[in-house]
């Protein structure tokens, strides 16, 4: 891949993390994700799903801080974010997946309306549109993420496909 498209996608996925646009990813951006997710499927903060939803994004700004956040700011440029975390985790993807888990258990929890442990295409449709990601490409991506394609979407299909798009090979 080409050093320009390869940083065309790097930057896709800074913003996606970059949940205010102010130029960097912190903490702000963890919660802030956390919180449109709650209003999205109605559920409150202080309810179990919404307790750990919140513990999810703690621990997922903590992780992300940790692989990137070089001058120990609590701030992630777009820099520290293509040097440390993208770098790293194409390295070990395994460990991005690790660190994401926790909130994408979280926002299943919050999403899934039945409670049966999986979303529907549209639930996750809804999850990635809150989370910023375009309505064509949302649906679109929705669908792609039902690997066996039974209509449900499980914690694995998600933890695997948010770890291989976020683990950007050059």
């Amino acid at each position: 891949m080409v050093s320009t498209e390869y940083e065309r996608r790097i930057a896709a996925r800074f913003a996606t993390f970059d949940q205010d646009g102010n130029g960097y990813i912190d903490r702000e951006d963890f919660s802030g994700a956390a919180k449109k997710l709650l209003a999205e499927f109605d559920t409150t903060a202080r309810s179990d799903r919404g307790q750990a939803l919140y513990i999810g994004a703690e621990a997922f700004w903590q992780g992300m801080a940790g692989i990137a956040d070089r001058d120990g700011d609590q701030r992630i440029t777009r820099e520290e974010f293509v040097n440390g975390a993208v770098k790293r985790l194409r390295d070990n993807p395994d460990r991005f997946a690790d660190i994401a888990r926790p909130f994408l258990h979280a926002a299943l929890a919050v999403a899934d309306s039945d409670q049966d442990g999986a979303m529907t295409v549209d639930e996750t449709a809804r999850v990635l549109k809150v989370l910023g990601v375009p309505d064509d490409i949302a649906t679109t991506a929705a669908g792609a993420l039902d690997a066996d394609a039974d209509g449900r979407i499980t914690e694995p299909e998600i933890v695997t496909a948010f770890a291989r798009y976020f683990t950007v090979p050059e």
